[in-house]
């Protein structure tokens, strides 16, 4: 008798964790590994009348002239668009445009495939201000949240300040209001938007570019209103700042206001990219030991970033700034330092950013480019393959979600 009520405690206390656990997939950021998604792309004809929109350098897209450092492995796509580019053999070369749902459905089936938790939307106050770029984000945004459901994969609205002017903050607030009352992101069911990334209780918002010391038209005051409106509304809110946030270094404005603002937010997100390369991150590494530190004391979570390499020179000439990417290590690297410093989740720039040469999605090898005279394109080493960098990402989100026999040595492809 006494093993039967025990056992029908057990029994009830089993079916109360159960009919209490969250409506959503992903009720945390912590354990996770989300990569940035920009969806700006657009070809000349596919759809949205915005050209060869970041594709193009200075209105035009062709040999010698583009603003894209990578090429995408294009043999999945199920619609491609011809490009004045053109192979050795002299066939056409062909992209993307993340317009179309079936190439989000591809991307977001990549990040399923490889074990990838999900993306940040990339959403621009420049863009969306505008017809057009509104038209755009709003069909990528919407594709994406279509295909998040369908792949069970992480999303999260981030809002990029970049070329925000004052008073725009309220535009902003106008936005996420009604995306919210789109997609159901503050209903508590689930229903609508159940891999909809949550933190602290709440779906999450991330706003990008406060601090910065690069002359930005709005300052802490726009971003405090933005901040507290999104609080208002029943959201957490993730912020992105400048590497030197902490000690008001090099790229960061030295003014308190951000330290305040920072202890009323629910994760500090620092921009990492083009800081250092694989040779200085180890000097590198104990700022983000001492930014946990500072986050700890000041309970707010705090999310490293790790970028695969760095190329923009068809975007800035053939002796702009690179970072090698060295076969993986170097973005190894730097997952293992975030692990190390006791970083609990982890942000990849960017799944799809051709421009910077950050992309983790499948791209084009050496022997797979195009031809470019009077530019140059980063082709993935053939012996890797075009989805190595998908691979590695899958595995970095194994190691923090707990899975044992990752070190700080980079893993090996079977």
């Amino acid at each position: 008798m006494k093993k039967a009520l025990i056992f029908l405690t057990v029994c009830i206390l089993t079916f109360h964790a159960h009919a209490q656990k969250s409506p959503f997939h992903y009720p945390t950021y912590k354990g996770l590994v989300m990569a940035g998604y920009q969806g700006w792309f657009n070809t000349a004809t596919d759809g949205a009348n915005r050209g060869w929109h970041h594709y193009e350098r200075r209105g035009t897209f062709a040999p010698g002239s583009c603003e894209i450092d990578l090429w995408p492995d294009m043999r999945e796509y199920k619609k491609q668009y011809a490009t004045p580019f053109r192979y050795a053999d002299s066939s056409v070369a062909k992209v993307f445009s993340p317009y179309d749902q079936s190439t989000v459905d591809l991307h977001f089936k990549w990040m399923k495939d490889y074990g990838i938790d999900g993306v940040f939307m990339q959403r621009f106050v420049g863009e969306i201000r505008n017809p057009s770029g509104q038209r755009h984000f709003n069909t990528v945004l919407n594709n994406a949240m279509a295909a998040a459901k369908r792949n069970d994969r992480a999303i999260c609205i981030m809002y990029d300040l970049s070329g925000m002017q004052p008073g725009e903050e309220q535009l902003l607030l106008r936005d996420i209001d009604t995306l919210a009352a789109t997609y159901g992101l503050l209903e508590k069911d689930g229903n609508k938007a159940p891999t909809y990334l949550h933190h602290n209780g709440k779906p999450l918002v991330t706003v990008w570019g406060v601090g910065f010391n690069d002359h930005r038209k709005y300052g802490f005051g726009e971003a405090a209103t933005i901040v507290a409106g999104l609080k208002q509304r029943g959201f957490s809110v993730m912020l992105g700042v400048p590497t030197y946030w902490r000690e008001f270094g090099s790229d960061a404005l030295h003014d308190e206001a951000l330290h305040d603002l920072l202890k009323q937010v629910d994760i500090v997100a620092p921009w990492l990219v083009g800081r250092y390369d694989q040779a200085a991150y180890p000097d590198f590494h104990p700022t983000i030991v001492k930014d946990i530190e500072w986050c700890k004391e000041n309970k707010v979570d705090y999310v490293p970033l790790a970028f695969p390499g760095f190329s923009w020179r068809n975007m800035n000439g053939p002796n702009a700034h690179t970072i090698a990417r060295n076969k993986g290590a170097f973005f190894w690297q730097q997952v293992a330092g975030a692990k190390a410093a006791g970083a609990e989740m982890l942000y990849i720039a960017m799944f799809d950013e051709m421009n910077e040469g950050t992309s983790i999605f499948k791209c084009a090898t050496t022997s797979q480019l195009p031809l470019h005279p009077g530019g140059v394109f980063v082709g993935i080493e053939d012996e890797l393959g075009s989805d190595y960098y998908l691979w590695l990402a899958g595995q970095a989100a194994n190691w923090f979600h707990g899975k044992p026999g990752y070190t700080e040595q980079q893993p090996k492809r079977k």
